[in-house]
């Protein structure tokens, strides 16, 4: 069935279509909770995304939805948050928000902050977006439809990106359509993906012959190859036929234009108009916005209405509430790529004039017209840089001082503001792109520091992206040739090649590090000179580095961002554990503040993993998720596979080990991970007791035997990770009948090992020992490894050790000393939902005579979200709607929305009767 609309008597998106339009039904469906919230639309120019975007806009209106849009321009690309604006217009300026949210919204979209306030941070103003979402969400169901993604600027696609993650729970459905070769990175592997393909043959054929003038014979067959199934083309091809572009209304292979080429048959029909209308879409092409007041003001000795008015009658343009709006995007980049500079240079020289009191716009339309070098026009664009990175507009900032630098004369200048530009990136959180900006500075400046800088950004961006040869040559070479000159710079260098040290885990990095280090006058940085030294040696001087991390502690700046990353990840590796989620704790804080998102990805994972082993493991969980999502958003690629490895190890540890393999697998596709010791031993790890889950103990045991063997010896692949796996190890030689071999490990590592030790990795060692002894020494390594009370910091690894005991006592018919060692794993187990050790430990107690208490049923209160719950727990504690809105950047109206659903749910009426409700056993 064809449908048709005015001026477009074949529908191009709805012929043909019914699997993509079973698609979006199902998108629609899911604003209901059900299903994917988030589809990508993708297909080549002239597909018919837009018009499938607008039926579904259709659709969403019938079941009751507000609809809010957003189509990318050109025009707009450069000017950050533009598409954004347009997509949150109707409900600016969110006056019902508590003051911190609807603060970021003004700083971004109102008034122009005043030049000596703080920069915005873009996570508030993230969470100020989806606040703004979740509000009306409250009142109405929403679409937001997001059309020609491809050419929203970076920094909408950055926000976009965050709120599509975030839609879970929520009454809010998104629809994302791009071109296929230019899906946005932040929605390109992440989101359920349609792409709306070329028509068969069948479909093209009615497509064609039900347009006004169906070609006919030869034209019709040659029109149905070289349209190769495009409906735009299939549409297009015939007018360029009925207007007489051959001579002869034949079709041949010199006219009619490949679908590759489709952009050049938009412009066929600007020959024939009149040298006014031409000007004036030319003025509409390179505004990009299409406002008609634009027009009036950059022409105003010629009429754009009365100007447009043939590029109206043929279908080209249409006015209407104050916009000229295009037939298709494609028109516009046809019309503007179809004039010559010198007509593109007025057309963008008469908008900037016209924009005097819009200084960003001013100033990209400038730049757009500048026939070189101007340095006028890079220091406007660089100012616009400034107010971007006040709204927190990094990406748009970014963009900014990249063109000024191409703009700008003086190489010294112009090599900083690239400079400048990477660091803009770095905090939006694009390493790929810090990675070209810094990489050209070198070029413009024989100043060593600026070169310095520019290359630890580079470096620091290689390492992001799981390159870390390519970093630590980079990196080591500016903190060799920095050391006597800039002793501060080498410092810091060496602590951001640590990074790479610890994550590449090669002896050759460790001791080129070490020698370096030995070159550079430490006394500056204390935290930079304790992570360096901890993480290139954390098991070796134990002493040394716990004095140097006292002295860092006590000499940190509570609000320094590198000095609390750098103590956060100190902590960590040397086993200093609950100190480590604090300290990363109080990083994120900052973090937040301060808006360098490029940084909120390794942090985030960072304290993934502290959480893991103090115990926390929901929380981890959650760690783990933004992580994963921020890192996919930044192209962090070291991040997002360790991120994606602790969520499948938790998965394994859970009881899901099928899962858990195939996210362990899929997490390390294309990746690989000889160059990244420590994410191989992590995912050995993970799919090894996703394995010992499933009781495959072989499979297991090889796997866990891989992350101790190098150069055919049995010895860590990893000087740190790889330790903390022997107990593991044990347990799966163990029931393996592996014993001989895992012993010879266990040995080997001893030797290696300094005797001053972590309690942690003393409890680790000790247990490992005491599952592979085959005398009475046994025991008294299980009494060792449990008596030091700093274990209780590592609750899972403890309770492990109390079940291998527990077990041991059993077996020699010691039942009652089993029994409180079992009841102690029992219970840290049934926290963690460590389901498979919970079923051990409890079969354990029955055999050793104890009375276990039947697996309990769920309770009301686990039908709840996390959000929902942690809405629940806040009003149960007698916080108000406002208060858990400040407390959870939400509005007080989407508070009492979650609690008018969290009501029924857990079978209460009031909120008095929430605390009841939450502490209620389930029934057993």
């Amino acid at each position: 069935m064809v449908h048709v609309v005015p001026d477009h008597p074949a529908d191009p998106g709805i012929l043909g279509r019914s699997f993509e339009l079973s698609r979006l039904e199902e998108l629609l469906a899911a604003v209901d909770g059900t299903g994917s919230q988030v589809l990508v639309l993708t297909g080549e120019p002239g597909a018919g995304k837009s018009t499938l975007v607008d039926r579904t806009a259709e659709r969403g209106r019938a079941r009751g939805l507000r609809i809010l849009r957003v189509r990318g321009s050109e025009g707009e690309a450069g000017l950050g948050l533009s598409g954004v604006h347009q997509l949150l217009h109707p409900l600016l300026p969110g006056d019902a928000l508590p003051a911190r949210q609807r603060k970021a919204l003004d700083r971004a979209f109102g008034p122009e902050a005043a030049p000596d306030e703080a920069a915005l941070d873009q996570l508030s103003l993230c969470i100020g977006v989806l606040a703004l979402i979740d509000d009306a969400a409250a009142d109405r169901p929403l679409l937001l439809l997001v059309d020609d993604a491809q050419w929203l600027d970076v920094g909408s696609v950055d926000v976009l990106g965050f709120l599509a993650r975030r839609l879970e729970g929520k009454p809010v459905v998104m629809l994302l359509a791009a071109r296929e070769d230019a899906v946005p990175a932040r929605f390109d592997r992440d989101f359920p993906q349609v792409t709306v393909g070329p028509l068969g043959r069948a479909a093209a054929g009615l497509l064609l012959d039900a347009q006004p003038a169906p070609p006919r014979g030869r034209a019709r067959t040659q029109i149905l190859q070289q349209a190769a199934g495009n409906p735009l083309a299939l549409i297009e091809l015939p007018r360029a036929l009925a207007r007489g572009r051959t001579g002869t209304g034949q079709a041949d292979d010199a006219t009619l234009p490949l679908t590759a080429r489709l952009e050049n048959l938009f412009a066929a029909d600007l020959p024939g108009l009149p040298e006014l209308t031409r000007r004036a879409l030319l003025l509409v092409a390179a505004a990009g916005t299409g406002n008609l007041a634009d027009l009036l003001r950059a022409a105003p000795s010629a009429d754009p209405v009365q100007a447009l008015e043939p590029a109206e009658r043929i279908g080209l343009v249409r006015i209407e509430d104050g916009q000229v709006l295009l037939r298709h995007p494609l028109v516009r980049s046809a019309v503007y790529h179809s004039a010559s500079f010198a007509e593109r240079r007025r057309a963008h020289l008469a908008l900037a004039a016209a924009l005097d009191g819009e200084p960003d716009r001013r100033a990209w339309h400038l730049a757009a017209a500048a026939t070189g070098q101007d340095a006028e026009v890079a220091d406007a664009l660089a100012e616009s840089a400034e107010r971007a990175r006040g709204r927190g507009g990094f990406a748009a900032a970014a963009s900014a001082l990249e063109r000024a630098a191409q703009l700008t004369p003086a190489p010294e200048l112009r090599a900083r503001r690239l400079l400048t530009a990477a660091q803009a990136a770095m905090f939006a959180g694009h390493p790929q792109w810090v990675g070209e900006l810094s990489g050209r500075v070198g070029d413009l400046t024989e100043d060593a520091r600026l070169r310095a800088e520019a290359s630890l950004l580079g470096g620091w961006a290689l390492g992001v992206t799981l390159r870390h040869e390519d970093a630590l040559a980079l990196l080591f070479g500016v903190a060799e040739g920095t050391a006597a000159s800039a002793p501060d710079l080498a410092l810091g260098t060496l602590a951001t090649a640590a990074t790479s040290v610890y994550n590449s885990g090669t002896a050759f990095h460790r001791a080129e590090l070490r020698r370096i280090g030995a070159l550079v006058d430490a006394t500056g940085n204390a935290a930079a000179l304790a992570w360096t030294r901890a993480a290139v040696d954390p098991h070796c001087r134990r002493a040394r580095n716990l004095r140097l991390l006292e002295d860092a502690l006590a000499a940190m700046s509570p609000e320094s961002l590198g000095d609390l990353t750098a103590l956060g990840g100190t902590t960590w590796i040397l086993d200093e554990t609950e100190q480590a989620v604090r300290l990363l704790g109080q990083t994120m804080d900052v973090i937040r503040r301060a808006g360098s998102a490029g940084t909120n990805a390794t942090v985030s994972q960072a304290l993934a993993l502290a959480l893991f082993e103090s115990g926390s493991w929901t929380a981890a969980q959650d760690a783990a998720d933004d992580a994963f999502w921020m890192a996919t958003e930044a192209g962090a690629d070291n991040v997002t596979v360790g991120a994606c490895i602790l969520r499948a190890t938790l998965r394994a540890l859970r009881g899901d080990h099928a899962s858990a393999r195939t996210q362990a697998m899929e997490a390390v596709r294309g990746v690989d991970l000889r160059g990244s010791l420590s994410l191989q031993v992590r995912h050995r790890h993970a799919v090894g007791m996703a394995a010992f889950v499933a009781g495959d103990h072989a499979d297991a045991y090889e796997q866990l035997r891989a992350t101790f063997t190098r150069d055919f010896r049995p010895v860590p692949v990893h000087y740190h990770a790889s330790l903390y796996h022997l107990g593991d190890l044990a347990a799966a030689a163990v029931r393996a009948g592996r014993t001989d071999d895992a012993r010879r490990v266990v040995e080997a590592v001893e030797r290696s090992l300094e005797p001053d030790r972590s309690p942690r990795l003393a409890a680790v060692l000790h247990r490992a020992a005491a599952l592979l002894s085959d005398t009475e020494d046994a025991e008294h390594h299980f009494h060792a490894a449990l008596a030091d009370p700093a274990t209780d910091c590592w609750p899972f690894e403890k309770a492990l050790t109390r079940l291998d005991f527990g077990e041991w006592l059993r077996r020699r018919r010691r039942s009652v000393e089993a029994r409180p060692h079992l009841n102690a794993a029992l219970e840290c187990f049934e926290r963690l939902d460590a389901r498979p050790w919970t079923d051990r430990a409890a079969a354990e107690l029955r055999a050793a005579g104890a009375p276990v208490a039947a697996a309990t049923a769920p309770s009301a209160a686990d039908a709840l979200t996390a959000q929902e719950r942690q809405i629940a727990e806040l009003a149960a504690q007698g916080l108000t709607n406002r208060d858990i809105a400040t407390r959870l950047y939400l509005s007080p109206r989407t508070v009492g929305y979650h609690l008018h659903k969290i009501f029924p749910k857990l079978g209460v009426s009031a909120r008095a009767q929430l605390r009841d409700a939450l502490s209620q056993e389930p029934p057993r």
